[in-house]
């Protein structure tokens, strides 16, 4: 699919408020997905609001702990390259920059997720067959 397309179904995406949008020419297929921002209350008495906000501030606090390597697209995660095959990498383990951590799959491809530093695997944040969203934390580094 040209390039120049894609740019017009982005900028079709932002026109129209759009948070996703699925194009098939022929055997070739395109899927865009926006992430949406967090949502700005401005009405106080609005009660639900208070429960997430609460759920989510756990986990990132539990995040902030050390470096970590987040999703670099949207897709299936992995953890190893076969199903009843030894995973890529465990808690623990010493890895170096450029080793594979893990697999996305995205549109029917397999796309190897690289340790971007070297260090010592403290927490996989993600459980093998999880869908998984652009930027989500998928492994942290012991700091």
């Amino acid at each position: 699919m040209d390039i120049r397309k894609i740019k017009k179904l982005i900028d079709l995406m932002i026109e129209s408020d759009l948070q996703a949008i699925e194009v098939k020419e022929g055997d070739q297929s395109i899927a865009l997905t926006r992430r949406s921002p967090e949502p700005i209350y401005t009405n106080a008495v609005a009660t639900p609001v208070s429960a997430p906000a609460q759920t989510t501030a756990a986990p990132a606090a539990k995040v902030s702990r050390g470096s970590v390597e987040t999703a670099p697209m949207v897709g299936v995660f992995y953890a190893a390259s076969n199903p009843g095959e030894s995973p890529f990498v465990q808690v623990g383990q010493t890895v170096s920059a450029g080793e594979t951590l893990g697999i996305i799959e995205a549109m029917k491809i397999m796309n190897p997720i690289e340790a971007t530093q070297s260090g010592v695997i403290e927490e996989i944040l993600v459980k093998n067959g999880e869908v998984i969203e652009f930027g989500q934390p998928l492994f942290r580094y012991r700091a």
